[in-house]
This record gives structure tokens, C-alpha cells and sequence, in this order.
């Protein structure tokens, strides 16, 4: 479980492909404080540490088909910047919203706008009016993660929405990479989901 603030950005180091599978190895100054069977937060997908290089401060992980299929972790390069965020603590503030590092699905990048200090992005998703009933939607002033980063929507739309971006943010993640075309993971709103799913039974 995460909350969406990220920590920073790693790099990917050396991309090894296995049948469906891929292992990624990712250079991190925080690396040598994870521990192997940790859950780590990747542009928004959780995926569990299996190997850690405490001098180099690398360490590896593993995405299987599925993952590959519904994220851009397969459109990953060497020297690609990825947000990352370690599992949350339980003992604090929840300073974004809960996110649960399963993506749901991608989006492109459709505009970047420069705002006198700060950004506007616009993405475009498709589109599905069945799974819009479950909630796999944006709603106006709502959470969504976007690349793992805990965002409000504005101008929410049925397959487009904006987030406005802090220099903060745009620093410590991979905003700052981010140009039209370029493609993002998506996890709508969990409380969204559970909403619409208690409102079918009504």
C-alpha cells in the first residue's frame, strides 16, 4: 500500500529479458536501505525487491506479462528516470491518497502547459463506459496516480483530464521527462471503485 508521494527517481541500469518476464536492475541512492521482499513503488506499480547491491546501490526487480501488458514498465530503456516510493507506514499521515501500486491502466500525454511556476498536463485514456461503472474513471477535484504520483484531477472529461504540477514535484519526479506522446500509468481511485460497486446493490 502506498500514498502516493514519491521519493525520488532511480534509473534503470540493465534491463534482462526472461520468456514473459522482465528484470530490471535500478540505480537508487536509497538502495542500500531496502531489504529483499519489499514492496516498491514503480511509476505506480508495486513490485517485490528480489536482489539488493548495498555498494553499487542497485537493486533488482521482476514484472511478469500482466504487468508488462497493462503498464509502460515494458517501454522502459537504460538510463529511464522511475518514480520511486517504499511501502507506507501506518503509524502517520496519509499526505496523498491511498494507492495500491495495481495500475489499471496507461495513458498518453496529450499537452504539457508552462503556468507562470508551474505545469498543466493533459492525458488521454481509453475510454470504457462498463468499466467507468466500476469507478475506473476521473471525477473533478478527485486522487488519481499517475506514474505513482498521488495528483487532483481538474478538467476531469470522460477519457482526458488534467493535473496541475508544483516545481517540487516536478523536480524530485519524472514529470520533468514528460512530452507529448509520452506514456503513463494510471490507477483510478480505490474508494471510487468500492463506491460504485456498493451503488450496483442498491
Amino acid at each position: 500500500m502506498f500514498s502516493g508521494i514519491v521519493e525520488g527517481t532511480g534509473k534503470v541500469a540493465k534491463i534482462e529479458k526472461e520468456k514473459d518476464n522482465i528484470t530490471f536492475t535500478l540505480f537508487w541512492d536509497k538502495a542500500d536501505e531496502l531489504k529483499i521482499d519489499q514492496s516498491l513503488s514503480h511509476n505506480g506499480v508495486c513490485l517485490t525487491v528480489v536482489a539488493v547491491d548495498p555498494e553499487e546501490k542497485t537493486y533488482k526487480v521482476t514484472a511478469i506479462r500482466e504487468t508488462l501488458i497493462k503498464s509502460n514498465l515494458g517501454l522502459l530503456e537504460e538510463g529511464s528516470e522511475v518514480n520511486l516510493e517504499r511501502s507506507m507506514t501506518m503509524n502517520g499521515r496519509l499526505d496523498g491518497h491511498i494507492v495500491q501500486g495495481h495500475v489499471d491502466q496507461t495513458a498518453i500525454c496529450t499537452a504539457v502547459e508552462a503556468a507562470e511556476g508551474s505545469w498543466y498536463y493533459t492525458f488521454e485514456y481509453v475510454f470504457d463506459k462498463e468499466k467507468a461503472k466500476q469507478g475506473y474513471m476521473t471525477v473533478e477535484k478527485g486522487s488519481v496516480s499517475v506514474n505513482g504520483v498521488s495528483l487532483t484531477v481538474v478538467n476531469s472529461r470522460d477519457n482526458t483530464f488534467q493535473v496541475a504540477i508544483i516545481p517540487y514535484t516536478y523536480e524530485i519526479t519524472n514529470f520533468h521527462t514528460f512530452q507529448v506522446g509520452s506514456v503513463v500509468n494510471l490507477e483510478f481511485d480505490i474508494l471510487g471503485k468500492y463506491m460504485s460497486k456498493l451503488l450496483k446493490y442498491q
